[in-house]
């Protein structure tokens, strides 16, 4: 499968004020030094605790938070990569500076980000705050069209008519406003309103953290036939390890702002390698109470983004750390049949 997104050594940092004259004293690193690649048609699933960075990722990617430093390439031509990764070994910084200003999203602005925007969409993890309770359902999923100049009147009505209907919603909710629908509706109008400009990308934000279990299963195979009739691809941010298991081909485990497993969704839940996926993979519920597992529970806090441990970030808390992990941060490197493992023990 061709590549759609190649995201390189992407940062986001929040910067902490302080003083009478509040100046930067500090950086809070959310996303530090991120390398993925999301094939075209695939679902990349992104895991781990809450506040690593996962969400923040999801909107660097799109451009909804401007990066602090990496590189963003959208469907960009195998020959140009090829011609990109040429120039920065060879250290042609004006070519490369011209090459990325076309390609690189992370450089965008204005009417072009604009119009990639059509491309890339999000849906969000709790529609109640995503959904303004003040617009009917027909402006709530018009209203892309209409900034985008794509359509607008009937036209636009068709399109929305049209979307509603895929997500499983008819014309007669067209005239509602979002409190009177049940949760699981609700995030159906969201992923509506995410899809009906025709993206290829489509980030997916928890998105069934907040309906109903009941619910949850119908909302997965929506996406899934959304995906096959559509042609889309997704990253799929979750913390709930069974459902991404579901739905997903490949899974990044993020620690603390990095990436520090990936791999085929089979491979990874059977052989996870990284002490931190094997202990956040062991803590998944198994249905069956007669069966046992051995839970790893994990020693100390997470530490600060503000102030991440030196060497690998996971050390403090990892059983198996060695001198070495202290000292060094760990690359992300394939061990074989693409699956990476950021760690010293590999």
């Amino acid at each position: 499968m061709s590549t759609l997104l190649d995201i390189r050594q992407l940062k986001k940092y929040y910067p902490v004020l302080g003083g009478v004259f509040k100046r930067k004293i500090a950086e809070v690193k959310a996303v530090d030094a991120v390398d993925i690649k999301i094939s075209k048609g695939e679902t990349f699933g992104l895991v781990g605790e809450s506040g690593c960075g996962k969400t923040t990722l999801g909107k660097t990617i799109l451009r909804l938070l401007n990066p602090t430093a990496g590189s963003i390439y959208f469907d960009a031509p195998s020959d140009i990569m090829q011609e990109i990764d040429n120039l920065e070994k060879s250290g042609d910084t004006q070519k490369l500076k011209e090459l990325r200003k076309k390609y690189d999203i992370a450089t965008y602005k204005g009417a072009m980000l604009k119009k990639i925007r059509r491309k890339m969409q999000i849906v969000y993890q709790d529609p109640t705050t995503s959904l303004n309770p003040r617009m009917l359902v027909k402006d709530i999923v018009s209203e892309p069209l209409i900034v985008q100049g794509i359509a607008k009147g009937e036209e636009a009505r068709k399109r929305v008519l049209e979307i509603l209907n895929k997500v499983g919603l008819t014309e007669r909710h067209l005239y509602r406003y979002p409190h009177e629908f049940s949760g699981g509706q609700r995030q159906r109008i969201a992923v509506a309103r995410a899809l009906v400009t025709d993206p290829e990308f489509v980030v997916l934000d928890e998105p069934t953290s907040s309906v109903d279990v009941s619910v949850r299963a119908q909302i997965l195979n929506l996406f899934k036939d959304l995906q096959k009739d559509l042609k889309l691809t997704y990253l799929f941010v979750s913390h709930d390890l069974s459902v991404v298991e579901c739905i997903a081909q490949r899974v990044a485990v993020m620690y603390l702002g990095k990436i520090v497993e990936i791999a085929q969704t089979e491979e990874i839940y059977k052989n996870p390698l990284h002490p931190y996926t094997q202990a956040l993979f062991s803590a998944i519920p198994i249905p069956d109470p007669t069966v046992k597992r051995r839970q790893i529970v994990l020693s100390g806090e997470v530490p600060s983004p503000v102030n991440p441990p030196a060497g690998c970030r996971f050390h403090p808390r990892c059983s198996k750390a060695m001198q070495i992990c202290i000292r060094e941060e760990p690359e992300l490197k394939d061990i074989g049949n693409g699956h990476m493992v950021a760690c010293h023990l590999f």
